[in-house]
Order: structure tokens, then sequence, then C-alpha cells
């Protein structure tokens, strides 16, 4: 199995650009941390007082690449796993974000910017996960 991928550094520039745009603009617009997990949950969760900008977050997660492939553009992605497979790394993803008391997005984009240790351990453990996951899968099974 090939899983590489083509590396455009424009476009990777031109999102992480927006990504720490926006995190930024959240920072300053509701002094909150733009962690993904942590607004997803507290938005189904029973505190909630600051649903609206959630939903809006949200929304604008769900929005954006639908308005990409609106310009004729088209996102082309291959996920080479069954759905069982899909819904078993998908709670593997939340057990690890509960345990890890974030994502990688509150911790690798909003955490390191903001030169916090936690952050900076948490996204050195993702990406030690993540590498041990790739190699497990490529080499041992």
């Amino acid at each position: 199995m090939d899983y590489s991928t083509e590396f455009t550094p424009i476009s990777a520039l031109i999102g992480g650009g927006l990504i720490g745009l926006a995190a930024v603009w959240l920072m300053a617009a509701n002094g909150r941390i733009a962690g993904i997990s942590g607004i997803a949950g507290s938005l189904i969760g029973p505190e909630g007082g600051d649903r609206l900008w959630r939903l809006a977050f949200i929304a604008g997660l769900l929005i954006a690449p639908m308005l990409y492939m609106a310009s004729g553009r088209t996102i082309e992605a291959t996920i080479p796993a069954s759905t069982p497979m899909l819904i078993v790394a998908g709670l593997l993803v939340g057990v690890g974000t509960q345990l890890g008391s974030g994502c990688t997005s509150g911790h690798g984009v909003c955490g390191i910017s903001r030169f916090s240790a936690r952050g900076m351990v948490a996204t050195a453990v993702f990406m030690a996960a993540g590498a041990a996951a790739v190699f497990a899968i490529r080499h041992v099974f």
C-alpha cells in the first residue's frame, strides 16, 4: 500500500496561516483556546452558556470544505480503512483527548504558541504515539 501524498507547500502555508489566525482571533475575541475537542465537548456537554460561538466555530469547520468544493475544486481523499476501523479509531481519539485534557489543536497549535510546558509535552506524546502507530501498522502488522 502506498500512503504517500503530494506535499503542496503553498496550500500548506496558507492553511497553517489560517489556522493560526483563527486561533489568535478566538483568543482575542473570546479569551478561549481553539481546541476542537474542548469546543465540541462543551457544545454537547452539560456546561454551556456560550454555545453560540461554539456552534459557529464547528459550523465553520463543516462549511469551509463545502465552500472550497463549490468553487469548482475537488478534495481527493482515500481512506484505506474499513468503517469498523474508523469507528474504533475515532473512539480512541476521543479517549485520548480526555486522557490528555485536550487535542492537537489545543495543545499543539495553541499550547506551543503560548510556550505552555503542558502543551509541549502533550504534543510530543501525540507525535511519538502517532509515529509508533504508523511504524507498528506498516512494519509489525
